[in-house]
């Protein structure tokens, strides 16, 4: 019941009321989004100091190690759903089931990606740099073959956290990854500067950090009177119906990691110079982004009772995108200002190597043009995902990586690096401009009084 009287008490305020309201409800989210790339761009601006050629490794291994986790997301997406809805019910029991088969889907994923890691690391590695940086495989092998031992307790990990978020507690998750974070950053600095242990020091550190920050989440749901130690197989049924409630986020989710691979992968080609400046920028374009990612979260938790509640009201939800896109494009030119002053001020915090800086240099105009859009695109794209209307994200997402990945194969070819960003560029603003069409169409869920087709789909998504 306070959910609900907080959703309508929103959506009474006037838009800068609504504005500071937002703000204040979106903070301790943005922490668990920000964890994550921060760990990242650590071992990114450590290892920068040591040596190029390990900078420039940390690309593709990267991909290998963070962007192939947005595979299983569906895991979080998943045990949110499904614990949100059983304790909406009141049923302790079921809310501990489906946390037992999650966990266990979770811990049999987590094994599944170490093995493949294992026997199968060094030859994607190659395959993805290409004959021409053959030297740099060692080194990224080296760091996915370390952080490959985290996988099971960073897939449980995620299914305790959301399991956490759906009971509505983000402080447990934060203080975790806040405690990751930390023990990142100290084992960076002894590891690699003070030890001289490199890529592998780094690996380790992240490694260490994921392990302790799985174990602070499960514990955090141990005290809420719930066993995360205990692990049930799902039946066939339920294991589809965790499938069947992801599947659109999840194919919008690996059209956006396949086109940001596609970004390394094409950047891999044009010398280790360039791999070593496209890291730099992509980790701190990451680092960036995520801070809009809580506005996509705050338009699913308020949108819902406006768009197919009790107390329905289209004006209202209007209204709350309204202010969600306020805050999202105030935020974007504020993260684009300071995300592109960073390397363009302040490039040695990630190198001392000048011809790596002067690649880094030319980027900076789209690299601004792409940042800026980022949070508002969240805003809408949040609004859709609320409304159900998945099937239009999962369409458009592919479609943009369809149309991306041609333009930055031409791009690319042309003018490198530069080329690369421009189509980064486009891929974000092409997602803002087709939510935004569909959000301000007069037979879309913000206007359209026949709410009936939205409820088809959800079934039909069910």
């Amino acid at each position: 019941m306070v959910g609900k009287f907080e959703k309508q008490q929103l959506a009474d305020q006037s838009i800068w009321d609504q504005i500071k309201e937002i703000v204040m409800f979106t903070a301790p989210a943005t922490g668990l989004w920000i964890c994550g790339p921060l760990m990242s761009l650590i071992d990114t601006a450590v290892i920068g100091q040591g040596s190029s050629v390990e900078l420039a490794a940390l690309g593709p291994a990267t991909v290998v190690c963070d962007y192939m986790s947005y595979v299983f997301m569906f895991l979080s997406i998943a045990t949110s759903n499904m614990v949100a809805t059983a304790l909406a019910k009141q049923d302790r029991e079921e809310v501990q089931h489906h946390i037992s088969i999650l966990l266990f889907v979770g811990l049999a994923c987590g094994f599944m990606m170490l093995l493949f890691t294992r026997l199968f690391g060094a030859a994607i590695l190659t395959a993805f740099t290409g004959s021409k940086n053959a030297h740099i495989v060692p080194a990224a092998n080296t760091y996915v073959q370390i952080r490959g031992l985290a996988w099971p307790a960073l897939l449980v990990g995620w299914v305790a956290q959301s399991a956490s978020l759906g009971m509505k507690d983000s402080w447990g998750p934060l203080k975790a990854l806040a405690a990751a974070s930390a023990i990142n950053g100290i084992g960076d600095i002894v590891l690699c500067i003070f030890l001289g242990y490199g890529i592998a020091g780094a690996a380790w550190a992240t490694m260490a950090s994921q392990v302790v920050a799985a174990y602070m989440m499960i514990q955090t749901l141990n005290k809420k009177g719930y066993n995360a130690f205990a692990f049930s197989i799902p039946s066939a049924q339920e294991f589809l119906t965790i499938l069947g409630l992801a599947a659109p986020v999840f194919v919008t989710l690996m059209s956006k990691v396949a086109f940001y691979s596609l970004l390394i992968y094409f950047a891999t080609s044009m010398g280790t110079h360039t791999m070593a400046a496209h890291q730099v920028m992509v980790q701190t374009f990451c680092m960036c982004t995520v801070w809009g990612e809580p506005l996509s979260q705050t338009a699913q938790s308020f949108m819902p009772e406006l768009l197919y509640g009790v107390n329905r009201s289209l004006a209202k939800a209007r209204m709350l995108l309204r202010s969600l896109v306020i805050i999202g494009a105030t935020l974007g030119s504020l993260l684009g200002i300071v995300g592109t002053s960073i390397p363009w001020l302040f490039p040695y915090i990630f190198t001392p190597d000048q011809m790596v800086i002067q690649e880094m240099h030319k980027v900076l105009i789209p690299y601004f043009i792409a940042l800026a859009v980022t949070p508002p695109a969240h805003s809408l794209e949040g609004t859709l995902m609320a409304g159900r209307d998945l099937r239009f994200i999962s369409l458009s997402m592919s479609g943009c990586f369809s149309v991306g990945a041609l333009v930055l194969l031409i791009l690319s070819s042309r003018y490198g690096l530069q080329g690369c960003w421009l189509a980064l560029a486009g891929f974000q603003w092409a997602r803002f401009l087709m939510a935004l069409q569909r959000l301000l169409s007069p037979n879309g869920m913000l206007y359209s009084e026949d709410f009936e087709q939205y409820k088809l789909q959800n079934l039909r998504t069910a």
